[in-house]
């Protein structure tokens, strides 16, 4: 493991309304799969790759969140008042004051093989998006990259792309420098009245005076859950190839 990646960001504030009656008591992160729920899968992956200070970004249901800190004393919760009104990157800003060091960045509703933090940490560039091949998960977001793979744009729209590289998986490393450029940017933005901005968005701001690079691997066993049909797919496809690479 490359030294120095010790914290990571989880964001974790969303509604997930798209799962109906299976988020209406509790947060999506907390859907289990084969007995274990994705925010405690991912929290012990993180520790195992040597991370020593996890963040989490809460709003709906935070409580279930500051419970977890009885279990894993290294977890810190922050709450997003406004998590209904605000995008992402917003529950991202306001975590700007406890992040001081470069860090991993994972939203909450993941399922993924633990080779995907591996990538990202070993590897010497210092800004990275994770990006997989082709899911066919029926809401992707789509990354377009220049010639020497750094981020150019990217959006669920495929026309608003010259082309596709990849697809967003949620998981990132940042440097503290870019992170601070981030804020900057998403402050500006803030000024205007726009809170609805997501992390990805803000990527892309900046990406015109930081090369932000993507780490493409192409059968990474991962998913997001949304909605019914990405809890069924993560069942049944993706968690038996987890169980098989993890090994």
């Amino acid at each position: 493991m490359k030294e120095g990646i010790t914290t990571a960001v989880i964001l974790a504030a969303g509604l997930g309304s798209r799962l109906k009656d299976r988020t209406k008591e509790k947060p999506k992160a907390f859907l289990e799969i084969d007995g274990k729920t994705l925010i405690q899968r991912s929290i012990d992956n993180l520790i195992s790759h040597g991370v020593t200070k996890i963040i989490i970004g809460t709003g709906y249901l935070h409580e279930f969140f500051d419970d977890l800190k009885k279990q894993y004393p290294m977890i810190e919760t922050y709450r997003n008042d406004d998590f209904a009104e605000t995008g992402s990157m917003y529950t991202l800003y306001n975590l700007r004051h406890s992040i001081n060091s470069d860090f991993l960045l994972l939203e909450g509703d993941l399922l993924y093989e633990k080779n995907a933090l591996h990538s990202l940490i070993t590897d010497n560039a210092k800004d990275i998006i994770l990006a997989s091949g082709q899911t066919g998960s029926n809401d992707e977001v789509y990354i377009e990259a220049d010639t020497h793979w750094n981020l150019v744009n990217m959006s669920k729209i495929v026309a608003e792309l010259s082309e596709i590289s990849g697809e967003l998986v949620g998981i990132s490393k940042i440097s503290l420098p870019t992170f601070k450029k981030m804020c900057r940017y998403a402050s500006d933005r803030y000024a205007d009245g726009d809170r609805g901005m997501h992390y990805e968005d803000d990527f892309v701001g900046i990406s015109t005076q930081t090369n932000i690079h993507i780490k493409k691997i192409e059968d990474l066993a991962w998913c997001e859950i949304d909605d019914e049909n990405h809890l069924n797919r993560a069942i049944n496809l993706v968690y038996p190839k987890i169980q098989m690479r993890d090994k």
